[in-house]
């Protein structure tokens, strides 16, 4: 017995001279301390929360498209108070959101990528004219030409076309994708505007109303840009986008105004636009969207 003791530890002698009430005790104890090691353990680990440190981290293409957004909404004039408010859309036309169903994620998904097609074409069309950069005051008031009525083309008016048809094309494939409604695009349409009245105009009849275009057979024709509807009444929409590329390009982009000759004297493109087609006007330049 005694080369028993010897053999084993002292701790070992002292836990086997202990009363068995004391013995159990301990075991619990011990048993408390390993759970609480385990526990601690376990809230030390990584978090999946997104927060670290009670900051919110976000992933960086998010964080992008939110600084976009606040960017746009500064250059807009609007005040960002929230994360939440990430579509200039949304704010200017908030009957688009509930198209969406709310998801503003989504609709500023689609606002992102129309928007860049925008600046993309002003940034190409620019490099290959010019190389150096954006064309001058100068370089805009330019005239590059002569129409079939003798009236002058100016540089600007042909960058602008050049832009459009870039940023279009781009655009018709991302609104095929992210729009869940019918696209029309560069569609003419005759407004009576005193009898509300909206009729399209066929692409063989526009070709015939361009040729006899000295004879002003294009009077009383509209064609915006982009028309999106929200369902097959391809005669109403829920918002209407136009494209403006001022020249040179730190002028602000504004709406067209009808000459004392025009049918729609008096009134601008975004107030017949609306009044056409019962929706929400809105310019898209390199800028931003704007009212």
């Amino acid at each position: 017995m005694r080369l028993l003791l010897r053999a084993r530890s002292p701790r070992m002698v002292c836990w086997q001279l202990m009363p068995p009430s004391v013995r159990s005790g301990c075991a619990r104890f011990i048993f408390l301390l390993l759970t609480c090691a385990l526990l601690g353990s376990c809230s030390a680990g990584p978090r999946h929360s997104g927060f670290s440190g009670g900051a919110l981290r976000l992933d960086s293409e998010t964080a992008g498209r939110m600084r976009h957004a606040a960017a746009l909404k500064r250059a807009a004039g609007v005040a960002v108070s929230t994360v939440a408010a990430a579509s200039t859309i949304a704010l200017l036309a908030p009957e688009v959101l509930g198209f969406f169903q709310n998801d503003e994620e989504e609709l500023s998904r689609l606002e992102t990528a129309l928007l860049a097609c925008v600046q993309r074409a002003e940034r190409d069309i620019n490099a290959e004219r010019f190389g150096y950069g954006a064309p001058t005051a100068a370089d805009c008031k330019a005239v590059v030409g002569v129409d079939r009525c003798g009236r002058p083309i100016y540089q600007s008016m042909e960058l602008g076309n050049l832009k459009h048809a870039r940023a279009l094309a781009c655009m018709q494939d991302i609104l095929k994708e992210l729009w869940p409604g019918p696209v029309s695009i560069e569609q003419r349409y005759r407004f009576y505007q005193h009898a509300k009245v909206l009729e399209t105009v066929s692409r063989e009849q526009e070709k015939r109303l361009l040729e006899a275009d000295c004879a002003e057979e294009l009077r009383g024709t509209i064609k915006p840009d982009v028309v999106l509807h929200a369902d097959r009444k391809l005669l109403r929409a829920i918002l209407i986008l136009d494209l403006k590329f001022p020249c040179p390009a730190d002028r602000d982009p504004k709406w067209t105004g009808y000459g004392d000759t025009s049918v729609y004297a008096g009134s601008n493109q975004r107030e017949i636009y609306g009044d056409a087609f019962g929706g929400k006007a809105l310019m898209m330049s390199p800028k931003g969207i704007f009212e």
